[in-house]
Formats: structure tokens, sequence, C-alpha cells
């Protein structure tokens, strides 16, 4: 059977949604995502994730999987050569309620950003402010964002690089004002699947470089990273993630995480310990006393 065979090209088709349905299912369940009677706020940005995050939960509550209220809520930021018209046409569609919001962040940015400078900052905090007022009017209960696996890696790495902070991006997160609770389905999805499923499904995919910014990114020089550790070293994303849900505080250097200061071992421990694991303390007590 030829790799053009159409059933076999279905066969893959198949194989690819059910393993991303099953892998956003389990995240929804491990993190308790989502609870009967949720109103989630889909954001659309017009990329593949956004596309497949908002397909992936349709699919979910078409077989009685998701019991909540699915709203698509796309903010144009009116940058220039934004096609407009491609969201509302993909939207109607589908038969779901559906929102477009119009706020010229765009020139404000520019207004406020030298040339040559990353936008994407300030871009976000508008972006971030103008949806959660949103959310706030419609009454969503969460906002769910298309972020998968390897944009959790990519944000460990880059606020340890720049920032001097180990942390990543939460599968589920409350907000800085504590009104809401963000949600990311695809936690558990790789990126390149969800590209495949993005082509399977043939989403009229918006470019993401409209503000000419992207391209001078650090997660840009993250992206490239994994991408060639993986192929030196495969399944090294894969234990990078694992060990996000593996932490041990005792064996990092957080006091404020862990009661370093608190740490001793009790007289009666001392007296009865092996002679050899004493041997192995005593010349820490030396440098301590």
């Amino acid at each position: 059977m030829s790799s053009a065979d159409p059933r076999k090209q279905s066969y893959e088709i198949n194989k690819r949604r059910k393993k991303l349905r099953r892998l956003t299912a389990r995240a929804i369940d491990d993190f308790e995502m989502l609870v009967p009677g949720d109103r989630i706020m889909v954001c659309l940005s017009g990329g593949k994730d956004s596309y497949s995050l908002l397909d992936l939960l349709l699919s979910l509550k078409e077989t009685g999987d998701l019991d909540c209220e699915i709203i698509g809520v796309n903010l144009d930021q009116k940058q220039p050569d934004y096609p407009e018209e491609v969201l509302p046409a993909y939207l109607e569609t589908l038969g779901i309620e559906y929102h477009i919001l119009e706020k010229d962040t765009y020139s404000l940015v520019k207004k406020h950003i030298g040339e040559g400078q990353t936008m994407c900052s300030l871009c976000s905090r508008l972006r971030r402010g103008n949806l959660y007022n949103f959310a706030r009017e419609i009454g969503a209960t969460k906002i769910a964002l298309g972020h998968h696996r390897e944009d959790i890696i990519e944000t460990l790495f880059l606020n340890m690089f720049f920032g001097g902070t180990l942390k990543a991006m939460a599968p589920k997160l409350k907000s800085d004002d504590g009104q809401f609770m963000l949600i990311r389905p695809l936690a558990y999805c790789k990126e390149k699947d969800v590209a495949r499923y993005a082509e399977d499904r043939a989403f009229p995919i918006i470019p993401c470089n409209l503000c000419g910014s992207q391209e001078n990114l650090q997660r840009q020089a993250m992206k490239q990273m994994l991408r060639d550790w993986d192929e030196q070293f495969p399944g090294r994303s894969e234990n990078i993630f694992r060990a996000l849900q593996n932490t041990v505080p005792s064996h990092l250097a957080d006091h404020k995480l862990f009661d370093f200061k608190g740490l001793s071992i009790a007289e009666e421990e001392f007296d009865s310990a092996p002679a050899s694991s004493l041997r192995k303390t005593t010349p820490l007590k030396v440098l301590q006393g």
C-alpha cells in the first residue's frame, strides 16, 4: 500500500485526531480544568494551535465528554494586512457562539515602542486586558488558551536563561487579578502533532508575523534549540516535560519553597545511625561547627 493510498492517509489522520483528543481529555482530567456547566471562552488567534484547541474541544463536546458551553473569541488588534474576514467566515461554518473584538492596540504599541524593539511584551499585556474584560462581559468561567507542550518547555528555558526563575506555563492558572481561571488543554500535545492536525483539518491559518517583530523573539531561539536537541537526542523534550511534573523541592535551592533552616537530624536518629552514615556526615558537622 503506497504512502499516497487514500485509505492509509485517512487512517493516519484519524489516528492523529484520536491521539490529540485523548491527550486533551487527559490534561483536562488531570488538572480538573473544567466542571459541568462551565462557559469556556476559547481565545482564537487564527494560528494552528488555537484552531486545533477549538476543534478538539468541540469534538469532545459532541461526543458527550464535555458538558460545557464553548464560545470562540478573536481579538482583532488592527495589525497591517490582517485578513479580518477569515475567522468570522470559518466560525460561521461551526454554528457556535463567537465574537470578534476590534481594538486598535497595534497603533498604541507602535506609539510607545521604538523602532527595532520587540513589541510582544506590551502587546501581550494589552491583549490580556482586553480579553479579560470581555470574558467578564460574557460571563465566561474559564479562558482556554492554545499553548502546547513545546510552548511550556520553551517558557521554562526563557525564564531560566533571561529571567532567573524556574517556572513555565501552568496547565491551569488563576489570573493575576484572581477573577479568572486560565486553562491550557493542549498541555500534553506535541507541537508537531498539532501542526499536522491543522494540516489535516485544513484550517484557514492567519500568519503570525503580521507585526514584523516575531523573528527577533528569543522564543524562536528556544524553538530551534529544542528542535536541535530532539534531532540529536530523541526523547529529550519528553523528559524535560516529565521533569516539570516530578519536582523535588528539597533537592533544589529555594529556601522559600523548602524549609532548609528547619532541616535537622534528631538526636535519637543520630545515635541510631549506622557507622558508615556517621562517617559521611562528620566532615559536614566539622565544617558547620
